[in-house]
């Protein structure tokens, strides 16, 4: 008689330890940072560059992430061709490379001394230790979060709708954008959070690709690193301040996803 709950009572205490053990670092950055640190922090010329910077940076790499991840990620939903297992293999593997690797990676592939690295600067591009790099290190990182959740949206749309729709004339480029793109959308939502979140919390690839350099290629990850053993309150209160986007990123998304779920 006391097996069946017992077993209800581990899930719960379960629960709550992971929830307790995620949550608890969270509190504490808010807890040690008071709204004059905060503030304070925030009026640091430095600290609103690397604002400014890994906002934008990360909106251009979200963009190119979805302009060329959406298509790719329903060629891979709806094509069964010889080496698909192989190519979302290769796909996912930055999820799984190391910070460090993924910088390293990157410059030998588009460094000066990189495979790419002649083409690249006949074509008047600097990527290593410039902005432009920024962008390439989280378009990396990123866009595999955002291809795998796109994918698994694509591959849950009923193909009967896609069919019904080439049935009735439309050409597959339109049933793509006006009932594929539709259906999967709060699927999409997911995977561009995902995929935000992952670009603005990116630290290492960017340090080794592109460096810390202030108000050219230091993001908010960058600039807490550098604050860290000169200034902790700052740290937090940079870190605050990621967090509480962070947070406001996924809350949105998930309310957009449910209004278009209903």
């Amino acid at each position: 008689m006391t097996r069946p709950r017992l077993f209800p009572a581990l899930l719960t205490v379960a629960l709550a330890a992971a929830v307790a053990f995620l949550t608890l670092p969270v509190v504490a950055v808010f807890a040690n940072t008071g709204p004059d640190e905060l503030l304070s922090s925030l009026g640091d010329e430095s600290a609103r560059e690397a604002l400014r910077l890994s906002l934008e940076t990360s909106l251009i790499a979200l963009a190119i992430v979805v302009a060329v991840g959406t298509p790719a990620a329903y060629l891979l939903a709806t094509r069964r061709f010889r080496g698909h297992a192989l190519v979302v293999t290769l796909v996912e593997l930055p999820l799984v490379l190391p910070p460090a690797v993924a910088g390293i990676a990157l410059l030998a592939a588009l460094g000066p001394n990189g495979i790419l690295g002649s083409l690249v600067a006949d074509a008047g591009v600097r990527l290593v230790l410039a902005t432009a790099g920024v962008v390439v290190a989280l378009v990396f990182v990123s866009a595999p979060y955002y291809l795998r959740q796109a994918q698994a949206a694509f591959t849950a749309v009923d193909p009967a709708l896609l069919e019904a729709s080439r049935t009735l004339g439309a050409g597959e480029a339109r049933t793509f954008a006006r009932v594929a793109i539709p259906v999967a959308r709060p699927g999409l939502l997911a995977g561009g959070a995902l995929a935000w979140g992952r670009a603005l919390g990116e630290f290492g690839a960017t340090l080794m690709f592109a460096g810390s350099f202030r108000g050219v290629t230091q993001t908010v990850p960058l600039a807490i690193y550098e604050r860290f053993s000169t200034d902790f309150t700052g740290a937090l209160a940079l870190s605050a301040v990621l967090v509480a986007v962070s947070a406001a990123l996924l809350v949105s998304v998930k309310v957009a996803g449910s209004r278009v779920a209903g």
